[in-house]
Protein backbone atom coordinates (compact mmCIF):
# COMPACT_ATOMS: atom_id res chain seq x y z
CA UNK A 1 0.00 0.00 0.00
CA UNK A 2 3.13 2.48 0.91
CA UNK A 3 4.74 2.08 -2.52
CA UNK A 4 1.25 2.52 -4.52
CA UNK A 5 1.04 5.91 -2.12
CA UNK A 6 4.64 6.56 -3.06
CA UNK A 7 3.73 6.04 -7.31
CA UNK A 8 0.79 8.05 -6.95
CA UNK A 9 2.81 10.94 -5.28
CA UNK A 10 5.65 10.95 -7.69
CA UNK A 11 3.23 10.57 -10.56
CA UNK A 12 1.00 13.47 -9.15
CA UNK A 13 3.94 15.51 -8.79
CA UNK A 14 5.46 15.06 -12.26
CA UNK A 15 1.93 15.96 -13.60
CA UNK A 16 1.95 18.50 -11.78
CA UNK A 17 5.63 19.68 -13.02
CA UNK A 18 4.23 18.85 -16.45
CA UNK A 19 1.03 20.92 -17.00
CA UNK A 20 3.13 24.00 -15.27
CA UNK A 21 5.64 23.73 -17.79
CA UNK A 22 2.72 23.67 -20.19
CA UNK A 23 1.03 26.62 -18.84
CA UNK A 24 4.20 28.97 -18.58
CA UNK A 25 5.24 27.99 -21.92
CA UNK A 26 1.71 28.59 -23.72
CA UNK A 27 1.36 31.75 -21.68
CA UNK A 28 4.53 32.99 -22.79
CA UNK A 29 3.88 32.62 -26.52
CA UNK A 30 5.72 29.62 -27.26
CA UNK A 31 3.16 27.38 -29.57
CA UNK A 32 2.24 30.54 -31.80
CA UNK A 33 4.49 29.19 -34.35
CA UNK A 34 1.88 26.33 -34.22
CA UNK A 35 -0.53 28.40 -35.25
CA UNK A 36 0.92 30.58 -37.31
CA UNK A 37 2.45 28.40 -39.62
CA UNK A 38 0.21 25.27 -39.35
CA UNK A 39 0.32 24.22 -43.02
CA UNK A 40 4.02 23.87 -42.46
CA UNK A 41 3.67 22.06 -38.74
CA UNK A 42 1.05 19.21 -40.30
CA UNK A 43 3.66 18.85 -43.08
CA UNK A 44 6.58 18.23 -40.53
CA UNK A 45 4.46 15.98 -38.11
CA UNK A 46 3.35 13.74 -41.23
CA UNK A 47 7.22 13.09 -42.37
CA UNK A 48 7.55 12.55 -38.63
CA UNK A 49 4.43 9.99 -38.15
CA UNK A 50 5.53 8.37 -41.95
CA UNK A 51 8.97 7.91 -41.17
CA UNK A 52 8.34 6.32 -37.65
CA UNK A 53 5.40 4.05 -39.36
CA UNK A 54 7.14 2.38 -42.08
CA UNK A 55 10.44 2.17 -40.16
CA UNK A 56 8.82 0.32 -37.01
CA UNK A 57 6.13 -1.67 -39.80
CA UNK A 58 9.64 -3.20 -41.51
CA UNK A 59 10.84 -3.38 -38.16
CA UNK A 60 8.33 -5.60 -36.93
CA UNK A 61 7.60 -7.96 -40.25
CA UNK A 62 11.26 -8.32 -39.36
CA UNK A 63 11.97 -9.28 -36.19
CA UNK A 64 9.06 -11.61 -34.89
CA UNK A 65 9.29 -13.67 -37.42
CA UNK A 66 13.18 -13.70 -36.66
CA UNK A 67 12.62 -14.37 -33.09
CA UNK A 68 10.06 -17.52 -34.10
CA UNK A 69 12.47 -19.10 -36.22
CA UNK A 70 15.32 -18.74 -34.14
CA UNK A 71 13.33 -20.71 -30.77
CA UNK A 72 12.66 -23.41 -33.12
CA UNK A 73 15.01 -26.59 -32.10
CA UNK A 74 17.04 -26.27 -35.25
CA UNK A 75 17.49 -23.06 -35.57
CA UNK A 76 18.37 -21.99 -31.53
CA UNK A 77 22.30 -22.09 -32.28
CA UNK A 78 21.88 -19.24 -34.46
CA UNK A 79 19.97 -17.78 -31.30
CA UNK A 80 23.43 -15.67 -30.27
CA UNK A 81 24.31 -14.46 -33.89
CA UNK A 82 20.89 -12.94 -34.04
CA UNK A 83 20.85 -10.91 -30.86
CA UNK A 84 24.07 -9.94 -31.29
CA UNK A 85 23.68 -8.48 -34.55
CA UNK A 86 20.51 -6.59 -33.76
CA UNK A 87 21.89 -5.77 -30.58
CA UNK A 88 24.70 -3.80 -32.84
CA UNK A 89 21.40 -1.32 -33.66
CA UNK A 90 20.89 -0.24 -29.86
CA UNK A 91 25.03 -0.12 -29.22
CA UNK A 92 26.15 2.03 -31.79
CA UNK A 93 25.14 5.16 -31.40
CA UNK A 94 22.06 6.80 -33.81
CA UNK A 95 24.17 9.44 -35.46
CA UNK A 96 26.77 6.89 -36.12
CA UNK A 97 23.95 4.78 -37.52
CA UNK A 98 22.56 7.87 -39.59
CA UNK A 99 26.19 8.86 -40.94
CA UNK A 100 26.43 5.58 -42.05
CA UNK A 101 23.10 5.46 -43.23
CA UNK A 102 24.01 8.52 -45.44
CA UNK A 103 27.41 7.30 -46.66
CA UNK A 104 25.48 4.32 -48.23
CA UNK A 105 22.08 6.09 -49.28
CA UNK A 106 22.46 9.46 -49.74
CA UNK A 107 20.47 12.18 -47.54
CA UNK A 108 16.56 12.24 -47.64
CA UNK A 109 13.84 10.10 -46.18
CA UNK A 110 15.74 6.44 -46.99
CA UNK A 111 18.66 7.02 -45.09
CA UNK A 112 16.25 8.36 -42.29
CA UNK A 113 14.01 5.34 -42.16
CA UNK A 114 16.69 2.55 -42.08
CA UNK A 115 18.52 4.08 -39.18
CA UNK A 116 15.02 4.10 -37.29
CA UNK A 117 14.30 0.46 -38.74
CA UNK A 118 17.87 -0.61 -37.48
CA UNK A 119 16.74 0.66 -33.84
CA UNK A 120 13.87 -0.88 -33.77
CA UNK A 121 14.80 -4.35 -33.99
CA UNK A 122 16.47 -5.15 -31.02
CA UNK A 123 13.20 -4.63 -28.37
CA UNK A 124 11.22 -6.47 -30.81
CA UNK A 125 12.87 -9.41 -31.37
CA UNK A 126 14.59 -9.72 -27.64
CA UNK A 127 10.71 -9.73 -26.48
CA UNK A 128 9.80 -12.22 -28.93
CA UNK A 129 12.37 -14.75 -27.95
CA UNK A 130 12.05 -13.99 -24.42
CA UNK A 131 7.76 -14.46 -24.49
CA UNK A 132 8.20 -17.77 -26.34
CA UNK A 133 11.16 -18.95 -24.26
CA UNK A 134 8.89 -17.91 -20.85
CA UNK A 135 6.22 -20.34 -21.95
CA UNK A 136 5.30 -23.03 -19.59
CA UNK A 137 7.49 -27.14 -21.22
CA UNK A 138 4.76 -28.74 -19.76
CA UNK A 139 1.97 -26.84 -21.87
CA UNK A 140 3.64 -27.17 -24.46
CA UNK A 141 4.22 -31.12 -24.20
CA UNK A 142 0.51 -31.15 -23.40
CA UNK A 143 -0.22 -29.94 -26.78
CA UNK A 144 1.48 -32.19 -28.78
CA UNK A 145 0.11 -34.80 -26.36
CA UNK A 146 -3.41 -34.42 -27.86
CA UNK A 147 -1.80 -34.13 -31.22
CA UNK A 148 -1.16 -30.55 -32.17
CA UNK A 149 1.42 -30.02 -35.21
CA UNK A 150 4.10 -28.07 -34.50
CA UNK A 151 2.30 -24.97 -36.72
CA UNK A 152 -0.89 -25.35 -34.56
CA UNK A 153 1.79 -24.86 -31.18
CA UNK A 154 2.97 -21.56 -32.69
CA UNK A 155 -0.35 -20.05 -33.67
CA UNK A 156 -2.61 -21.55 -30.67
CA UNK A 157 0.06 -21.72 -27.67
CA UNK A 158 3.36 -20.19 -28.45
CA UNK A 159 1.94 -16.42 -29.96
CA UNK A 160 -1.12 -15.94 -27.84
CA UNK A 161 1.43 -16.41 -24.62
CA UNK A 162 3.77 -14.13 -25.89
CA UNK A 163 1.84 -11.92 -27.42
CA UNK A 164 2.16 -9.84 -24.05
CA UNK A 165 6.00 -9.26 -24.05
CA UNK A 166 6.47 -9.01 -27.94
CA UNK A 167 3.57 -5.44 -27.75
CA UNK A 168 5.91 -4.39 -25.04
CA UNK A 169 8.41 -4.50 -27.74
CA UNK A 170 6.31 -2.86 -30.11
CA UNK A 171 5.77 -0.17 -28.04
CA UNK A 172 9.00 0.32 -26.69
CA UNK A 173 10.61 0.20 -30.43
CA UNK A 174 8.05 2.65 -31.22
CA UNK A 175 8.35 5.37 -28.34
CA UNK A 176 12.08 4.99 -28.74
CA UNK A 177 11.55 5.62 -32.50
CA UNK A 178 9.69 8.45 -32.50
CA UNK A 179 11.78 10.32 -30.26
CA UNK A 180 14.90 9.21 -32.46
CA UNK A 181 13.10 10.55 -35.55
CA UNK A 182 13.90 14.21 -34.47
CA UNK A 183 17.82 13.44 -35.62
CA UNK A 184 16.53 13.00 -39.22
CA UNK A 185 17.16 16.82 -39.36
CA UNK A 186 20.53 16.35 -39.78
CA UNK A 187 20.28 13.83 -42.83
CA UNK A 188 17.46 15.83 -44.75
CA UNK A 189 14.91 13.14 -43.65
CA UNK A 190 12.43 16.13 -42.68
CA UNK A 191 9.75 15.55 -39.69
CA UNK A 192 9.63 17.71 -36.86
CA UNK A 193 13.35 17.87 -36.29
CA UNK A 194 13.40 20.63 -38.31
CA UNK A 195 12.26 22.72 -36.08
CA UNK A 196 13.78 21.51 -32.83
CA UNK A 197 17.25 22.17 -34.43
CA UNK A 198 16.14 25.00 -36.02
CA UNK A 199 15.15 26.38 -32.52
CA UNK A 200 18.25 25.23 -31.46
CA UNK A 201 20.75 27.08 -34.02
CA UNK A 202 18.51 30.49 -33.49
CA UNK A 203 18.15 30.02 -30.05
CA UNK A 204 14.18 30.72 -30.13
CA UNK A 205 12.26 28.76 -28.31
CA UNK A 206 9.66 29.32 -30.07
CA UNK A 207 10.75 26.94 -32.59
CA UNK A 208 12.56 24.55 -30.33
CA UNK A 209 9.15 24.03 -28.19
CA UNK A 210 6.85 23.61 -31.29
CA UNK A 211 9.07 20.98 -32.56
CA UNK A 212 9.81 19.08 -28.75
CA UNK A 213 6.29 18.98 -27.23
CA UNK A 214 4.29 18.01 -30.61
CA UNK A 215 6.86 14.76 -30.20
CA UNK A 216 6.54 14.48 -27.20
CA UNK A 217 2.52 13.63 -27.18
CA UNK A 218 3.35 11.77 -30.35
CA UNK A 219 5.19 9.67 -28.09
CA UNK A 220 2.75 9.51 -25.15
CA UNK A 221 -0.19 9.23 -27.62
CA UNK A 222 1.58 6.15 -29.19
CA UNK A 223 2.21 4.14 -25.78
CA UNK A 224 -1.51 4.78 -25.15
CA UNK A 225 -2.67 3.35 -28.53
CA UNK A 226 -0.41 0.06 -28.21
CA UNK A 227 -1.56 -0.43 -24.59
CA UNK A 228 -5.28 -0.22 -26.12
CA UNK A 229 -4.47 -2.52 -28.85
CA UNK A 230 -2.82 -4.61 -26.14
CA UNK A 231 -5.80 -5.10 -24.35
CA UNK A 232 -7.42 -6.28 -27.80
CA UNK A 233 -5.08 -8.27 -28.46
CA UNK A 234 -3.77 -10.22 -25.41
CA UNK A 235 -6.37 -12.49 -23.44
CA UNK A 236 -6.85 -10.84 -20.14
CA UNK A 237 -5.97 -14.17 -18.54
CA UNK A 238 -2.53 -13.67 -19.84
CA UNK A 239 -1.72 -10.07 -18.57
CA UNK A 240 -0.68 -10.36 -15.28
CA UNK A 241 2.04 -13.11 -15.53
CA UNK A 242 3.45 -11.00 -18.65
CA UNK A 243 3.59 -8.10 -16.99
CA UNK A 244 6.70 -8.84 -15.47
CA UNK A 245 8.48 -9.10 -18.99
CA UNK A 246 7.02 -5.26 -19.12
Amino acid sequence: MNKRLVSFVIKLILFTLVMSFFAWSFKSGYYQLIIDDAEGFIFLLIQHIHMVALSSFLAIVLAIPMGILVTRPKFQKLQWLFMNTANLGQTIPSLAILALAMTWMGIGFKPAVFALFLYSLLPILRNTVAGIKSIDPDLLDAAKGIGYTPAQILLKIELPNAAYPIMAGIRTAVVINIGTAALAYLVGGGGLGDWIFTGIMMRDNSYLLSGAIPVTLLALLADQLIRAAEKLIVSKGLRPSAAVSD
